[in-house]
């Protein structure tokens, strides 16, 4: 609760801090439980902000490319106390997962991981999770007939042209067919909504130059780094270059994020398929944002300076671009949202994004870790208990890990 006299915009990046670093630690489940955690936290408790303008950083937060959780705690945040206090929201939710993803990398970097059975049984609980993550994504953004048709579509292009640009590519024609073909599937605003920059906030006493640097940054970056990269050949570059591309152009965050950082990282053989998946299957058992696996991918990396250092870098990169188009694009997303053809260009982004994420179900998920009707058999088993039985994601990791080395 706040105490009596202080603005609910007025606050310390301290204090953020703290908030953030506890939802870092029990917040499991994946993102869309993330936002039950913070609505808790954050409206309920402290009562930072009302409803509505939860409502309003919530449709922000899902749809910039980025990790949406994050994003909404860096959102509440950069309102609570600026862009200090946007950094202290992202600190404290990332820091307990990318330590315990990081410590795992440096811990098993000498271990051979490709006949390890526990090894075999975190990437069995992957295809459950990524199967299940899959079905809730379609239920809720591409349900009816002609969004099902754009992300079966996306799928197929996906699974036939497998470059590390076709995911970016795919995006963009699914936000021109939805501005073109889905228009009367653009839902109301509701009304008397709040702004989500309004008086008094800590967002909105940044000015139109705040905004604009950070959007010019933001863009400098995306195409000036491959540049550099080319230009140096340094490693280091290389890092931030492709962590920071894929935290740019990845819309739907969580789990959406396979494909690109696979493409990214194990294409040009920086990390092998086993490695890639045993981390993502880890993953899923700690609290905070998936994002943080890309810590884990930069400590696991043969590309260097890999190791701490290089989990810390590609950790950076990847959230890098979440908190400048937040401050860019903050206090001007409430007249942005009300546009139909920006509305309706979102729903075909989000049917897009089903259908990639279908699409690196089948590769790379299953294809390397289906071998047996043993494995279809646990990977089935692993996707009921989260869908019927509602076992949290966790526990699932543990007991295909656990059942994994046991069958071994």
């Amino acid at each position: 609760m706040e105490r009596p006299g202080r603005s609910a915009n007025d606050g310390r990046p301290g204090e953020v801090l703290a908030v953030a670093l506890r939802l870092g630690l029990t917040s499991f489940g994946g993102a869309v439980a993330h936002f039950g955690y913070f609505r808790r936290e954050y409206v309920e408790r402290r009562r930072w902000l009302d409803e509505a303008t939860f409502a309003d950083l919530l449709a922000l937060a899902q749809s910039l490319p980025g990790p949406a959780s994050s994003q909404l705690g860096m959102a509440i945040g950069y309102r609570r106390a600026g862009i200090p206090g946007a950094l202290a929201a992202w600190l404290g939710f990332t820091l307990p997962s990318a330590v315990i993803l990081i410590a795992f990398a440096t811990a098993t970097a000498s271990i051979d991981l490709a006949h390890a059975g526990w090894v075999h049984g975190l990437k069995l609980a992957a295809v459950a999770v990524v199967a299940t993550a899959v079905i809730a994504m379609w239920r809720a953004l591409a349900w009816d007939p002609p969004r099902t048709v754009l992300a079966l579509a996306a799928a197929a292009l996906v699974l036939a042209w497998s470059t590390p640009f076709a995911g970016p590519a795919v995006i963009g024609l699914g936000a021109i067919a939805g501005r073109l073909l889905l228009r009367s599937h653009v839902s109301q605003d509701r009304p008397g909504a709040h702004r989500v920059g309004e008086a008094g906030s800590a967002a909105s006493r940044g000015g139109r130059r705040r905004s604009a640097v950070a959007l010019l940054l933001f863009g400098a970056l995306l195409v000036g780094l491959p540049l550099l990269r080319l230009a140096t050949g340094s490693p280091i570059v290389a890092t931030v270059d492709a962590f920071y591309r894929s935290g740019a152009l990845v819309f739907g965050g969580g789990h959406v994020v396979l494909p690109l950082l696979h493409a990214t990282v194990v294409d040009p053989g920086w990390v092998s398929d086993d490695r890639f998946l045993a981390g993502y299957g880890l993953a899923q058992a700690v609290p905070g944002p998936l994002f943080t696996f890309a810590g884990y991918l930069g400590a696991v990396s043969s590309l260097p300076p890999g190791g701490i250092v290089g989990g810390v870098v590609a950790i950076v990169a990847i959230f890098l671009p979440s908190l400048l188009l937040l401050v860019g694009i903050l206090p001007a997303w409430e007249t942005v949202r009300g546009w139909p053809g920006a509305r309706s260009a979102l729903v075909g982004v989000n049917a897009a994004v089903v259908g990639i994420l279908a699409a690196a179900l089948v590769t790379p998920v299953i294809a390397t870790s289906i071998l047996s009707p043993l494995d279809a058999a646990i990977a089935a088993i692993g996707a009921v208990a989260l869908i019927v039985g509602r076992v949290p994601p966790w526990a699932v990791v543990l007991g295909a890990a656990i059942l994994g080395q046991v069958i071994a």
